[in-house]
């Protein structure tokens, strides 16, 4: 079995509060990638409170996105049509809850690999792919640099260059 985790794609990150043109074109791309994914498809969403800006995260970046039931929170709706499961809401960058559901399936069907795209590549990209590196360590992690955006171009080539230190596969990346 192989898996595809989709990563935040939600509106506040896409063309939203936090959004980007490099978000904004990936959505295609993920969308084709699921819809030729031959696996399970699991996504996250990134999920806050409307008390955002007193938590850590709200002092370290200081503008509300994801908030619960706004329409920021929702998965972009070219993606949400092509998902069969109901995205694991995840109040951090990365989710400790999907780790334990992948560990699940593992144990009752081995995982042949686990591949990873979204936003942003630099924040929760990185985040949740390193956390399936020490989940589900002698299993391959890939991330399709094609199907993932940055907070910004260059942040998200460094994200892609540490992933790469920690034996995370790139696949579609600039080398």
């Amino acid at each position: 079995m192989h898996v595809l985790i989709v990563v935040d794609m939600q509106k506040d990150f896409i063309d939203g509060a936090l959004g980007t043109p490099e978000a904004v074109a990936i959505v295609p791309k993920v969308a084709e990638k699921i819809r030729d994914f031959d696996g399970l498809v699991l996504a996250t969403r990134d999920t806050h409170t409307s008390n955002y800006l007193e938590t850590q995260e709200g002092h370290h970046l200081p503008v509300v996105h994801c908030v619960l039931g706004t329409p920021g929170w929702g998965i972009h709706p070219e993606i949400a049509e092509l998902l069969d499961e109901t995205p694991i809401d995840k109040p951090t960058f990365g989710s400790v809850e999907l780790m334990e559901n992948l560990r699940s399936l593992h144990a009752e069907n081995p995982i042949g690999s686990i591949t990873l795209v979204g936003l942003c590549t630099d924040i929760c990209v990185i985040s949740n792919a390193i956390m399936a590196k020490a989940a589900l360590p002698e299993v391959p992690v890939l991330v399709d640099a094609a199907c993932c955006a940055g907070v910004t171009p260059e942040s998200h080539k460094n994200a892609l260059q540490a992933m790469r230190m920690c034996q995370i596969q790139i696949e579609n990346g600039e080398d």
